[in-house]
């Protein structure tokens, strides 16, 4: 005799374009996904709050087009990947399956969908980061061809006033802005070539969300911080100033970042800084440690074979896979 199947949903429909009108479930996919990501891991009871929403709308601002989205029979959405180029460097996050279709299949078609767009837009770097206490999602990915790498700790150091005010972009005349930001592109290209982030500092100034710190030797520019001055979980204060994106000249040259950044943090009325060290870059991480920092948190790298992150020859450049 004949046992019956057991009944499985339609497989959603997609990809679709994300917009900021998705917003609100977006963030319901993403905060159920991720607080059963957490359950599994043996953290009963922990809620994963909602983005702000602000965030949400330089996520998919950013993505230029590789925000991404699947929908449900009954159109509501099922799973996203908000894919970036930033010129020759291409990442993914966040992204989410619902849980209800984890392990269908639906994480597959995320995870090519966003490979694909990223390729299209020849990106040379594909990577991601995820928790590396999780067994199941480095084995996820490492089965679709990403390989580990090094961790990116974030550290926190608490604000503090500065010898010298900052220089901020966003503090220039229209004119300068627009001078400084190409200075900022051309720093960037001259110690990493191909990769490019003039588009998030412009969106951050545009949408209202932070700054970008200027350092000059003798008014030439050395390096520049991109900081989001606004809170990352929604209804929640202010409590520290993350830095998305950090170019450096000369590795020797953190030390003065650090204090920069500090002061920066009490300007905004924020407690800390934090900053997500890319760990191959050693030398800027003991700046880090012996400038006070703590280690706050720590995610794995991991990028696609054949398309590998590639370490600046010269100087610092860490760049956030996270919104």
């Amino acid at each position: 005799m004949a046992l019956p199947r057991p009944w499985r949903s339609p497989r959603p429909d997609g990809p679709h374009p994300a917009t900021v009108a998705d917003i609100a479930e977006l963030n319901e996919v993403f905060s159920d996904a991720f607080t059963e990501r957490y359950r599994r891991d043996g953290l009963v009871g922990v809620r994963v709050p909602f983005l702000n929403p602000a965030i949400w709308r330089y996520a998919i601002a950013d993505a230029a087009g590789g925000a991404l989205l699947w929908r449900d029979e009954n159109e509501g959405v099922a799973a996203f990947n908000v894919a970036h180029a930033s010129g020759t460097e291409g990442w993914m996050g966040p992204l989410a399956v619902r849980p209800d279709l984890q392990g269908s299949g639906v994480g597959k078609d995320v995870v090519g969908s966003a490979i694909e767009w990223l390729r299209r837009a020849q990106c040379t770097t594909i990577g991601l980061e995820t928790m590396p206490r999780t067994m199941d999602n480095i084995g996820f990915y490492s089965s679709l061809g990403f390989t580990p790498g090094k961790l990116t700790v974030t550290v926190t150091v608490d604000g503090a006033p500065a010898a010298r005010a900052p220089i901020l972009l966003g503090k220039l005349g229209a004119a300068a802005q627009e001078d400084a930001v190409l200075e900022c592109r051309a720093l960037t290209q001259a110690i990493l070539p191909g990769h490019d982030y003039s588009r998030e500092i412009r969106l951050t100034e545009e949408l209202g969300l932070g700054l970008t710190l200027l350092l000059r030797e003798d008014d030439r520019l050395t390096g520049f911080a991109l900081c989001h001055t606004i809170p990352l979980v929604e209804g929640r204060p202010l409590e520290e100033v993350r830095v998305l994106k950090v170019v450096l000249e000369e590795e020797k040259a953190m030390p003065f970042a650090i204090a920069a950044l500090a002061d920066v943090a009490r300007r905004y009325h924020a407690r800390r800084i934090a900053l997500r060290a890319q760990t191959e870059y050693g030398a800027a991480y003991r700046a880090l440690v012996e400038a006070g920092g703590r280690v706050r948190w720590t995610d794995l790298r991991m990028t696609l074979d054949g398309a590998a992150e590639r370490r600046a020859e010269r100087g610092v450049v860490w760049s956030n896979w996270e919104v």
